[in-house]
């Protein structure tokens, strides 16, 4: 780490006339009266990573403020203007309900202009999916969505797109890095924006991509017969809100009840401990909402809605968490299932999931006689295969463990907007058959197999902490494991060095995904466990998969205590527990 006296120095050159008075007061008082502060603020660079930027909102090097996200931007421009020319640039931005997004995106949008850019800056804030729209829809070369996500409430971020609607990939995602380490002075941003280059955005875009996501719709006729079905939607104070009830009425629902607490926009998230909907109590005012009216279903998605979480009811009547493997499931057998009552299978409709994603997901596909791939984590592979094989091979829909889903083209990134649509509809669906969404994946679990996933995360922080997850990774692919809970690793999927090793027949294979830290290791009683590195966190995430044949639904306490017990036993087999 950086000396005091080096911090002192980086912290000193912030009190120059080429940033603004509060960022110097801010800078002052920490040189004056908080070392500790200091130091966690200019220790380092806030690094732009293939995703972007992601920090704690302040100033300083190491934190997320307009001159960190303006030296991005003004590298993010080079990079484009060197790809794309000088002349004819658009860019699509939007932003989330987070402390400063709005201003965050206004700056942006005036270095895209003042680098001679057109500038689509939507009105207010907006889920991320409409902006991966936006790009498309105006023929943008790039665009930016301000947020962090699920992130604690002092944490924003800068999220960077390509023309095709998807987040930046190879070879653009390094281009784009090299070009932001080039700006080495805060002197070199174009602050002095051109507003007769900026056009805001607003309700002509926001129905242009309602009639996108109400074309995903499959069963009008499902929604007729049960329009009445109560369903509680809440956005946790985020961008959801623009965009989800009108898509839920857009479908024909008369029946969504709000959480009011969670419908006003507030990027301090007052109500929840984390704006996640993979967190439960995230949910927890929603399906409180959903006891005292009687709805069915309860949906929830996160700041900038690009991820869903879902509540159903259970056999005995109480409300329940789908995690984002179990709501893959459903809208994947739904959309394939439709495709097939509806006859409308051309036979080159494909669907993604990424590879630590439920495998059930592929026994589906592979049921209705649908191509599958798999990809590495994050919806920017969707994107990347969804380009590649535009044209020749129709993407019909696809997710990931992680809560994000994306049914259709029209959007390259994980759109929660379509996807609360599709799951009220596959719920009306259930309904008008006798059934609820969690009757239907009891009898998917008949019909392919009950699978059950669980991840956990082992947080070590610092320099430390990356020295053990590094030491970590390396025992395990350099000494693996023969047994995991007495059944035999037959076989070793190891994405770094791009190998599948086949143990039984002694063979090796290519794995043709871009090189990533991940070790997959698959057992004779059917059990998959994945390990990698956090991209964005300091932890290492370890996935267990774990199947069973699923005799009836009544059998599914069981079955489900069975696959626990197997996932425990191998937890405590690695020693992680």
């Amino acid at each position: 780490m950086l000396s005091i006296d080096v911090i002192r120095e980086k912290a000193a050159e912030w009190l120059s006339e080429g940033f603004n008075e509060a960022t110097r007061n801010e800078v002052r008082e920490m040189i004056d009266n908080d070392e500790k502060k200091l130091i966690d603020a200019f220790y380092q660079d806030l690094e732009f990573g293939t995703g972007g930027l992601r920090g704690i909102m302040g100033a300083g090097t190491n934190r997320m403020n307009i001159y960190t996200l303006g030296m991005a931007t003004q590298g993010l421009s080079n990079y484009i203007i060197k790809q794309c020319g000088n002349s004819g640039i658009r860019v699509a931005i939007a932003y989330d309900c987070r402390n400063n997004s709005k201003y965050f995106a206004e700056t942006t949008a005036n270095i895209f202009s003042a680098n001679g850019f057109e500038v689509f800056l939507f009105e207010s804030l907006r889920p991320t999916p409409e902006l991966s729209f936006a790009i498309r829809h105006y023929k943008c070369q790039s665009g930016v969505v301000i947020t962090a996500s699920h992130n604690p409430p002092e944490y924003n971020g800068y999220k960077a797109y390509w023309n095709d609607g998807g987040q930046v990939v190879a070879p653009h995602d390094d281009g784009i890095i090299d070009e932001v380490r080039k700006i080495k002075s805060v002197a070199e941003i174009r602050f002095d924006g051109k507003k007769d280059k900026i056009k805001i955005l607003g309700k002509e875009t926001d129905d242009l991509f309602l009639r996108e996501v109400y074309k995903m719709s499959l069963n009008p006729e499902a929604i007729k017969k049960c329009s009445d079905i109560g369903i509680v939607y809440t956005p946790i104070h985020g961008t959801g809100i623009t965009m989800v009830p009108p898509a839920l009425k857009m479908y024909g629902f008369k029946n969504i009840i709000s959480v009011p607490e969670q419908d006003i926009i507030d990027g301090n998230f007052p109500t929840v401990k984390s704006p996640n909907p993979e967190e439960p109590d995230a949910l927890r005012m929603a399906i409180q909402k959903a006891v005292e009216t009687g709805a069915e279903l309860v949906m929830a998605t996160d700041p900038d809605a690009d991820r869903l979480g879902i509540a159903v009811k259970n056999k005995q009547g109480e409300f329940i968490l789908l995690n984002g493997n179990q709501t893959g499931v459903i809208l994947v057998w739904y959309i394939l299932s439709q495709f097939k009552e509806n006859n409308m299978y051309a036979g080159n409709e494909y669907i993604i999931k990424t590879i630590v994603t439920s495998d059930l997901i592929e026994k589906i596909a592979e049921g209705y006689n649908v191509e599958f791939f798999n990809v590495l984590t994050g919806f920017k592979f969707f994107a990347e295969l969804i380009r590649k094989n535009e044209g020749k091979k129709k993407y019909i829909g696809g997710g990931e463990e992680s809560y994000g889903f994306l049914p259709g083209e029209y959007v390259r990134d994980k759109d929660a907007v379509a996807s609360c649509a599709l799951a009220a509809e596959a719920a009306a669906w259930s309904k008008s058959k006798g059934k609820s969404l969690f009757e239907l994946l009891l009898d998917i679990y008949v019909q392919y197999g009950f699978y059950k996933e669980k991840l956990i995360n082992i947080v070590r922080k610092g320099k430390e902490g990356a020295d053990e997850i590094k030491a970590m990774m390396n025992a395990y692919r350099n000494n693996p494991p023969e047994k995991i809970n007495n059944s035999r690793v037959i076989k070793i999927n190891d994405y770094q060095k791009q190998i599948s090793y086949d143990i039984l027949k002694c063979s090796e294979s290519t794995i043709d995904l871009t090189k990533s830290d991940v070790l997959q290791f698959f057992l004779e009683d059917g059990s998959k466990i994945s390990v990698r590195p956090s991209g964005t966190e300091p932890k290492i995430k370890l996935y267990f998969s774990v199947n069973a044949k699923l005799e009836s639904p009544d059998k599914f306490e069981e079955t489900e205590k069975t696959l626990d017990k197997r996932i425990s036993d191998i937890i405590h087999d690695m020693k992680l527990a």
